[in-house]
């Protein structure tokens, strides 16, 4: 009973917030586990983020297989200043991911507050959830930084 009544409080807040990924992730899980395919949420949790990222990746490459990008497009967009900190802003933030992925292993109840700052920053700031694993390893890096200061 807990379950769906946080699922249809999430789908409100999805409405509400105009955030139509939210409302409709909710409703997915609130269909499923009304028709009692609860048992498909192990495969969901386990393979969910790999499934998204998989298609995140697919959407990102197009232009490259459609060839609407060129090499020369390529190498102009790496070769000027903003494309060497876009480069190294790939490379920090998949450095920060895995770091994220390994704290969520060592610590899965953290999770939760992902889940709260996700939905917040949906609302309030018209964010887009596409890294959860981006905010574990801000917050692995906003913990290793506490934790450096308090020792």
């Amino acid at each position: 009973m807990w379950g769906e009544g946080l699922l249809l409080v999430l789908i409100l807040i999805g409405i509400i917030g105009k955030s139509s990924l939210l409302a409709t992730s909710a409703c997915i899980l609130l269909v499923l586990k009304l028709s009692r395919l609860q048992h498909y949420f192990p495969l969901i949790e386990r393979r969910g983020l790999e499934i998204g990222l998989l298609f995140l990746l697919l959407s990102v490459l197009v232009p490259f297989a459609s060839e609407q990008m060129t090499f020369r497009d390529l190498m102009k967009g790496i070769l000027t200043w903003q494309g060497l900190m876009c480069a190294a802003g790939g490379a920090l933030a998949t450095y920060m991911n895995g770091a994220g992925l390994n704290m969520l292993k060592i610590q899965p109840e953290l999770m939760s507050g992902l889940v709260v700052g996700s939905i917040i920053g949906i609302v309030v700031f018209k964010g887009i959830p596409v890294g959860p694993l981006m905010a574990a390893g801000l917050a692995a890096g906003f913990i290793k930084i506490i934790e450096y200061f308090v020792k």
